[in-house]
């Protein structure tokens, strides 16, 4: 349900009720991951999509019925038609597990900590409660960057919310929504199967060299969902009216900057540069970080030429198989808008461990769980 914040957010502040549809399971190949909600308020005004399209019509009805009866939380599956393709189903193959609950926000303040929570930009986390006993189905907790939550019987009994509160706590630092399993031992007789939705701080595009091909980066990039730095030595390129996309522009000698600023897992370090004296103290540094991904750009000579530089530099052979470059994929990209394009898909085809071969060529599901 955090793919809608805002008019999620929107609707609770006006204490509007409203009934919520999210992906709680997925089989085969599904366009959309658990999580994922649509929502219809009682004026019939919808946000949101949980299959693409495919079974919006169908869902949409569910929701309404929901609004008018005002009844339990109920689990719908949908799946795909062979007898009629145009019949409700998911033509892609897959099934869809969709949990449909009315929302009243003056109960629900767990759900608004988090819409706020996620508004503000901050980390959070959400657990709802999508398997077990019915009084409890679609309930949720709210947990934030810290790993505080609520302990009074939100889900049941306390020693159930602290136990959803610390695996909650875990996909958050993993940044990955997904459902945990609680209770049904010792410690809680009750069965709980819960759906953690997460919701990161932005993953990081660090653009090194302010030239054409960052701009056209920097606009992908934003595109994209990421927090995007440019940063460049010369005051006179790194200029906010080149780079309007920027979150962060930086005028610093690119090895410097990294040496303070903060990276994780999920952050892309681009260095476009192609100069020398910026590209090997960078690199050095770039490569030992515990980041996403590194690319270079350069023609291959240029490559062979930075290598044995950064071989010069002492930097391990282990550190320097990380290096893509020269950076993109082959898409016989010649302006800086294609060049751009073939970045940022090399990034996503390395971030979801993806092959970046055309998906004609492929076999099984085109949707990876």
């Amino acid at each position: 349900m955090l793919n809608i914040p805002d008019t999620l957010h929107h609707w609770c502040e006006e204490r509007r009720p409203f009934a919520l549809a999210t992906v709680v399971n997925v089989t085969g190949s599904t366009p959309l991951p658990p999580g994922t909600s649509l929502a219809v308020n009682a004026a019939g005004a919808v946000v949101g999509s949980i299959s693409g399209g495919c079974v919006e019509a169908a869902v949409y009805e569910l929701c309404v019925q929901m609004l008018a009866d005002g009844g339990a939380p109920a689990r719908a599956r949908f799946g795909y038609s062979h007898d009629d393709a145009f019949a409700v189903g998911l033509t892609c193959g897959g099934e869809i597990d969709v949990l449909v609950q009315l929302i009243e926000p003056e109960t629900q303040g767990h759900l608004s900590a988090a819409l706020k929570a996620v508004m503000a930009g901050r980390s959070t986390a959400l657990a709802q409660v999508v398997q077990g006993p019915l009084p409890l189905l679609g309930r949720t907790l709210h947990i934030d960057a810290e790993g505080r939550g609520t302990y009074h019987g939100t889900l049941g009994d306390e020693r159930v919310d602290r136990s959803v509160a610390t695996q909650a706590s875990a996909q958050l630092r993993a940044g990955r929504t997904a459902c945990v399993e609680v209770g049904g031992g010792g410690t809680s007789p009750q069965h709980l199967v819960v759906l953690v939705h997460v919701h990161g701080s932005r993953p990081r595009i660090l653009i090194f060299g302010a030239i054409d091909f960052a701009a056209a980066l920097s606009e992908a990039g934003h595109y994209l969902g990421y927090r995007v730095t440019v940063c460049d030595a010369r005051p006179v390129f790194a200029t906010r009216a080149r780079f309007p996309y920027a979150d962060d522009l930086i005028v610093e000698w690119p090895h410097r900057y990294l040496e303070h600023t903060e990276v994780d897992t999920r952050s892309a370090i681009c260095v476009l540069t192609h100069d020398t004296k910026f590209d090997i103290p960078l690199l050095q540094r770039a490569l030992g970080l515990p980041v996403g991904y590194v690319g270079a750009m350069g023609s291959r000579r240029t490559h062979e030429q930075r290598l044995a530089l950064l071989r010069d530099a002492a930097v391990p052979q282990t550190q320097l198989t990380r290096l893509h470059s020269p950076i993109g994929l082959d898409l016989g990209a010649r302006t800086p808008q294609e060049t751009a394009i073939s970045i940022v898909a090399e990034i996503l085809a390395h971030t979801n461990r993806a092959t970046g071969l055309p998906l004609s060529l492929g076999t099984g599901p085109i949707h990876r769980p």
